[in-house]
């Protein structure tokens, strides 16, 4: 019985796709940079060098890296709601650039008028950071049938959350998207609370990867936590879109371990279940844990990286303590006037 138990336990482990060393690395990489901006970013919210709203990406870091390493950067269009400040960095913008226009400086990507949920990069191919629950599902779609126009082989990923499924324009959205065939993955990022309320109290359905049914979209549900299961799934899906088989679906399962956002204490959950999370599923401790195994790194190589890694963070917090303050002319810039 027990070498027949530890027989399956090999199969099982042997089903996982696996990452190459490189790519482990890069993974780690990514994810602890997210990890770190994310704590700094609370830290001077805290502090009150960052106003409006601010949220927390901490504990989500493997969805949009795994996705990001699985799509073409430069070329594959990605927008987001309001927790964007991770997808920005994978995808290569400065860290001071974010951070700065987390605190409303000249430097800051959107020159310190969009805060923390209103940064674009056309250069990078980042659409948003936008505030409206669900609407990025419906401009994803439009980036979608953009790229099927062009015909420029380009892939747009929609990041949306479980409480921004419920939205009717997501469904339109999803509509449209098939109804026209076109290039689009919608990333379901299923936290479990939405803003505060668990998906089983708020979700007739909860298996989230089902919801284009009616609209013969395919899903799937992966494991938000691991790297690799989203990468995997994430290079399936976009192959999927990109070869002209049109829209998919992906649900992530994942968790963050903060509030909805710097101003929710989060008291609708217990911190047994936090701490779960964090000691058995964190994504960044099972990158480390593997990359030590495989003898893809040291204890010494892996504090070298955490040292980088801070020090980056370091200077994009001074960085945007230190820039000016946009122009007062500012204002009125980058507006448009409909007579």
């Amino acid at each position: 019985m027990a070498r027949k138990a530890v027989a399956t336990k090999a199969k099982t482990q042997s089903n996982i796709p696996q990452l190459t060393k490189e790519q482990e690395l890069e993974a780690y990489r990514e994810m602890l940079l997210i990890r770190r901006f994310e704590e700094k970013a609370g830290q001077m919210y805290g502090m009150g060098l960052i106003g409006g709203f601010c949220h927390l990406y901490i504990g989500q870091e493997a969805v949009v890296t795994g996705i990001t390493m699985a799509s073409e950067k430069g070329k594959d269009a990605q927008i987001t709601g309001y927790r964007d400040h991770g997808h920005m960095l994978v995808m290569g913008l400065d860290p001071k650039g974010v951070m700065a226009e987390l605190t409303g400086r000249q430097g800051g990507l959107s020159r310190g008028k969009g805060g923390s949920m209103h940064m674009f990069s056309n250069e990078h191919r980042f659409y948003g950071g936008n505030g409206i629950v669900g609407a990025q599902a419906s401009l994803g779609t439009g980036l979608g049938f953009a790229a099927k126009y062009k015909g420029d082989g380009s892939v747009s990923i929609a990041y949306f959350g479980d409480g921004a499924a419920n939205q009717g324009q997501v469904y339109e959205s999803f509509n449209m998207a098939k109804l026209w065939n076109l290039p689009v993955v919608f990333i379901i990022e299923n936290n479990k609370y939405a803003m505060g309320t668990s998906i089983e109290r708020s979700s007739a359905t909860t298996d989230f990867s089902k919801r284009g049914a009616s609209f013969d979209i395919p899903g799937e549900q992966v494991d938000g936590m691991d790297v690799r299961m989203v990468y995997d799934a994430a290079k399936r899906a976009i192959e999927h879109a990109r070869s002209g088989k049109g829209p998919f679906i992906l649900e992530m399962l994942t968790y963050r371990y903060r509030g909805h956002s710097m101003s929710d204490p989060a008291k609708y959950r217990t911190k047994d279940e936090v701490t779960k999370y964090r000691q058995e599923r964190d994504p960044i401790e099972q990158i480390k844990a593997r990359l030590l195994a495989e003898g893809y790194a040291t204890e010494e190589s892996l504090k070298a990286t955490e040292s980088e890694i801070r020090a980056i963070v370091t200077e994009a917090a001074d960085f945007a303590t230190n820039d000016p303050e946009p122009d007062a002319s500012e204002l009125w810039t980058d507006i448009t006037i409909s007579v």
